[in-house]
């Protein structure tokens, strides 16, 4: 084979002759990895369009896009010139970026397993930049890693064309790293035409395996890297995708993917088994560096987040609803497409801890009742669940810190076609939109509404209504949560600077949400000067919820500091008997 003269390209990606004896670096790596997101910037709706295994959903190229992106992102975060630990050369400490970044920002199975062509690349490169040799190493690391991270390993895609380029540069006998990267790109080339005949939905469909279009990309990138010059493919042509057809509410399937960091390795095996069970396209890929990623299809989203808390703490979750496309199902291929909104960023438990158990009675209690819409209230303090339960709702204690996991639990166990949530601050928003969509499927509908306190949801569900339709009940009370500003009281634990100086341990603070806006030693006088803040904007009806370390009468006191500067504002007092604020005050 004749190859022609090896050059390098340099750090912004534009070609620079020189000797690549030494092998790529950290800085040669770096410049693959742009190519590689600059070409599938180009190619991304040709590889978009050849999608058909193992979901129709014609995001293949979009999703490996979005995962060298990350890859990319993360290598750039690196200092310059860094030798990583222990004088290592460059090039491991960039390429070990590049596989974080992808099996951290992974999109879709295609993408964990490009991320582990990534990881291949720089489990080979620790002692060494990458030379003919650590590249076939290299290539034999990645089909490994590659099977190893799948439930169902298939032929006839990504994973067969990935052992070819690794056999063709491991026969190469040809010396320097230009003959070895040419050989592994031009088998994968011929590989990848095999595809169309080696599975029986490519074949149906007169097209290519999506997955390992990809993968050329980014091996002729390396190509380009080496030598300076791209090699030419051919264009491949488009499927004609059929439209999914309508499917009955039982059939709704999602794809949930989501990292473990810090699990022992040894669990992955268990994780992949557990999500084996619940469906199928299940990826469990390390990055090496002690963070897994998880993805699989299933009918049952929570259950899958919960598969991953049986292992560690699952982190950064996204859930994408499926439509299942019952021509290719019928056909033995299984193909739901993607249809909904991704959701990101839950922090969720380490462990799936059943609800608390005064919940779960309640719960319980409830069974017999008609499965029509049902209210969960978050509450903290005897005095609070039982304002939030007088008002017909469900509550779930709060007394200690709520984790995810255990307010999924608790929505899945209530027996209502439809359930509305006030979280009442207990979980940040991003957590709460991605419970809401692990606990949604064909027989429930949740919405979570925006209520960031208590005595935000006790507003909400005062105007509560089952006779409205859920949306119109919804919004109401979603308008009567926001309506209501509010704010807090509390005792400074310890020293902190706050947005209007510094505070002692023991001062009083007044809160409006969640920023300080008051400091005063007398906790009373930093209790009447919150409410002046507040009341200064006007109001009508004050709500003072009186938490369980609150001092004898200060509740009384500030309920008479209202009467004197602010007549004619109802004044409503009520034991909550939470921890932490020693008020909880609502403005309506």
């Amino acid at each position: 084979m004749t190859v022609p003269e090896t050059r390098q390209v340099s750090g912004d990606g534009s070609p620079a002759t020189g000797s690549a004896d030494g092998g790529l670096g950290g800085a040669e790596l770096l410049s693959w990895g742009r190519l590689c997101v600059a070409a599938l910037e180009q190619r991304r709706a040709e590889i978009d369009a050849l999608n058909v295994f193992p979901v129709p959903d014609s995001d293949t190229g979009t999703n490996l896009l979005a995962t060298m992106r990350a890859a990319v992102a993360e290598a750039q975060r690196l200092p310059s010139g860094t030798d990583g630990e222990r004088g290592r050369p460059a090039a491991h400490p960039v390429a070990a970026a590049l596989a974080r970044g992808a099996t951290a920002g992974a999109r879709g199975n295609s993408g964990i397993i490009v991320s582990q062509v990534l990881r291949g690349i720089a489990d080979a490169t620790v002692d060494t930049g990458l030379t003919e040799q650590t590249y076939r190493a290299a290539l034999a690391r990645a089909a490994a890693l590659v099977r190893g991270s799948l439930s169902d390993p298939v032929e006839g895609t990504i994973l067969t064309v990935l052992d070819r380029a690794g056999a063709a540069a491991h026969r190469c006998t040809e010396p320097g790293l230009a003959a070895v990267v040419h050989a592994g790109a031009d088998a994968a080339a011929r590989a990848l035409e095999d595809t169309r005949d080696q599975l029986a939905v490519l074949r149906a469909a007169g097209v290519v395996d999506a997955g390992a279009r990809g993968l050329l990309v980014l091996l002729d990138g390396l190509v380009t890297v080496v030598t300076g010059k791209t090699p030419v493919r051919a264009e491949y042509r488009a499927a004609e995708l059929r439209t999914p057809s309508a499917r009955p509410e039982s059939a709704q399937r999602y794809e949930v993917m989501y990292r473990i960091d810090g699990a022992r390795a040894d669990l992955a095996a268990e994780l992949r088994s557990r999500l084996a069970a619940l469906g199928d396209s299940v990826v469990v890929a390390a990055d090496g560096a002690g963070g897994w990623s998880a993805h699989v299809h299933c009918a049952d989203a929570g259950a899958a987040v919960e598969a991953g808390l049986a292992v560690g703490r699952p982190v950064a979750i996204r859930i994408e609803h499926l439509i299942e496309d019952s021509e290719h199902e019928t056909a033995g291929h299984g193909g739901p497409r993607a249809g909904g909104a991704v959701v990101t960023g839950v922090r969720a438990a380490a462990d799936s801890r059943p609800v608390h158990d005064r919940a779960a009675r309640q719960i319980s209690g409830r069974r017999g009742e008609p499965a029509d819409r049902g209210v969960l209230a978050v509450a903290s303090g005897a005095g609070a669940a039982a304002l939030f339960e007088a008002g017909g709702a469900v509550v779930l204690n709060a007394d200690r810190t709520l984790e995810s996991a255990v307010l999924l639990a608790a929505i899945r166990q209530l027996p209502h076609r439809e359930v509305l949530v006030l979280p009442n601050g207990a979980l940040p928003a991003h957590e709460l939109v991605a419970v809401g969509a692990a606990a949604r499927d064909a027989h429930r509908d949740v919405l979570l509404l925006p209520s960031a306190s208590m005595v935000q949801g006790l507003a909400a569900l005062a105007v509560h209504d089952h006779a409205r339709i859920a949306v119109d009940d919804a919004f109401t009370m979603s308008e009567a949560a926001a309506s209501t500003r509010w704010g807090a009281l509390r005792r400074a634990r310890g020293r902190a600077l706050t947005m209007v100086g510094t505070c002692a341990p023991g001062d009083g603070l007044g809160l409006v949400g969640h920023d300080v806006v008051v400091i005063d030693r007398d906790t009373r006088a930093a209790g009447q000067t919150l409410l002046d803040r507040m009341l200064g904007l006007g109001g009508e009806l004050v709500t003072l919820l009186v938490g369980a370390d609150a001092p004898d009468g200060l509740a009384d006191d500030l309920a008479r500091h209202i009467g004197d500067e602010f007549p004619g504002v109802e004044v409503t007092v009520y034991a909550g008997g939470q921890q932490g604020d020693l008020i909880q005050i609502g403005v309506e």
